[in-house]
């Protein structure tokens, strides 16, 4: 089996894939080194292989890759910047200063659209990426998500505490907020939104009409509706990764 990590500054999305590099078999989302080498014996994987992305820092990332190392016998293939990669070209002035993670998703949707695309990425952070149709990546945007706004608010201001629970009630309408959690929850959705509005239009000014739009990130979902046609992706960096880091 065939063990792909992506790893981010607070979590370790993975996944293992079956023998024939296709079907994936089992997969998670971790928060850190001991839970997913806990979640792996629980799935009884056996690692033959493991390739990775990495945002962490290399001493973080060494001590991951020692422990993989240690406990399957397998070497991991690290994913490394470049200048260009499986017919898109890096858009940034210095190429290594462009996240990995970024450019591996932006990779991946331009090998699955084989057009000229729109990658947003909304996590934590969120990301905007264009990429022309012929692989030219015309750069991006990066703005806070909606945790960074949430708790941002929660840590500043005084009187804006609410737990989770709260937040997730919040969120099950779209109205005007009655209560400080209700504002703050919906204020953050509206932000995102306008942002994916704002990047649309862009893309037709950048891209032409003629563009694919691909989401990701954890907050996906709530752009689905500005964005109609929009292709829903979750493992774009492990696609881009595979052209990173081919096993054969």
């Amino acid at each position: 089996m065939i063990l792909e990590l992506d790893c981010g500054n607070s979590f370790i999305k993975w996944r293992v894939l079956a023998g024939d590099a296709v079907q994936v078999v089992a997969g998670g989302v971790v928060g850190s080194d001991e839970e997913l080498m806990l979640a792996l014996e629980a799935k009884s994987v056996q690692v033959v292989a493991c390739r990775l992305v990495s945002v962490r820092t290399d001493a973080e990332t060494e001590l991951l890759v020692e422990r993989i190392n240690q406990r399957y016998e397998v070497a991991c293939v690290c994913a490394q910047p470049v200048i260009e990669l499986a017919g898109v070209r890096n858009g940034y002035e210095n190429y290594q200063q462009l996240g990995l993670d970024r450019w591996l998703a932006l990779v991946g949707a331009y090998l699955q659209a084989g057009k000229a695309c729109l990658v947003l990425d909304l996590g934590t952070a969120v990301t905007a990426d264009y990429v022309s149709a012929s692989g030219e990546h015309l750069g991006g945007f990066i703005c806070p998500g909606v945790p960074l706004m949430r708790n941002q608010l929660r840590t500043h201001t005084r009187r804006i505490r609410y737990g989770d629970d709260v937040a997730e009630r919040a969120q099950q309408h779209s109205g005007p907020g009655r209560t400080t959690a209700e504002a703050v929850e919906r204020g953050c959705s509206l932000m995102l939104q306008g942002f994916v509005v704002t990047q649309l239009e862009l893309a037709r000014k950048y891209l032409g009409d003629e563009f694919v739009v691909f989401l990701t990130g954890g907050d996906a979902a709530l752009a689905v509706d500005m964005a109609p046609g929009a292709v829903i992706a979750p493992d774009l960096v492990f696609k881009g990764l595979a052209a990173a880091c081919p096993l054969s």
